[in-house]
């Protein structure tokens, strides 16, 4: 009984996440079709403050939850699918807050409604999030959504070990799902001021959560993803570390 709660709760992670990002996706650009969206409706006295709360609470949750000391505090002996599927329901969780709590913010950068510069910004923000999303499924799209280890569970088969792997994208970047989303989320064809913090403040995060997922990658993978880190850049192809 217990395996198939744990697939139960792995196959609605999985959805939540689906869907949560899903909507994000949407959400950050001005889709007419969208009745919510980061720049609809209007703000109240305290945008900045609840925006950059529901940023610093997404990051949190994201980044400090997936440290392997947290992991092992909060969790202790648990499941690995329980372990994973928690992880994703609230992240999931933490970006549905974003979406439906954000204050929009007055004022804006630039905002272009048809021509090359809407065409453009539209072509990257598909293709950033495309690349995200390709990405995904170029390591394990679905271990990495916890789905796997739900299955796992469910037929009884242990853990495997971690793999290093090296294709697709990841011949060019080392973080290629993150290269993706930060061209999603700053290719947009109008630049409020609410979605110029969101942007910057999303990419400030993913650039110090990095940091930390980089440490723990050595520390799992050992030689090879320091010799993969000498190679290839962590987000922009071609750029590598001057010897």
């Amino acid at each position: 009984m217990q395996q198939i709660l744990l697939f139960i709760y792995a196959l609605f992670a999985y959805l939540s996440a689906m869907v949560s990002v899903s909507l994000l996706i949407l959400w950050v650009y001005p889709w007419s079709f969208m009745p919510l969206t980061i720049d609809s409706g209007s703000g109240g006295s305290f945008a900045l403050v609840i925006n950059l709360a529901l940023i610093g609470l997404f990051g949190l949750q994201h980044s400090v939850m997936a440290r392997p000391a947290v992991k092992k505090a909060l969790f202790g002996s648990l499941p690995v699918a329980f372990r994973t599927s928690t992880y994703t329901v609230l992240s999931a969780l933490c970006l549905l807050l974003i979406i439906f709590l954000w204050q929009p913010m007055t004022g804006s950068l630039y905002a272009f409604e048809t021509g090359p510069l809407f065409w453009t910004a539209t072509l990257l923000y598909v293709l950033g999030w495309s690349m995200a999303f390709v990405a995904t499924f170029q390591i394990d799209h679905f271990e990495l959504f916890g789905l796997h280890q739900g299955y796992r569970a469910l037929r009884g088969i242990p853990e495997p070990e971690v793999r290093f792997q090296k294709k697709g994208f990841y011949k060019y970047v080392r973080h290629p799902i993150q290269t993706g989303t930060v061209i999603g989320l700053w290719a947009t064809p109008v630049m409020s001021t609410g979605h110029l913090l969101f942007a910057s403040g999303m990419t400030l995060y993913i650039l110090i959560g990095l940091v930390f997922e980089e440490k723990d990658l050595v520390k799992t993978l050992g030689e090879a993803y320091r010799r993969y880190r000498e190679e290839v850049p962590m987000l922009l192809p071609f750029w590598k570390k001057r010897a």
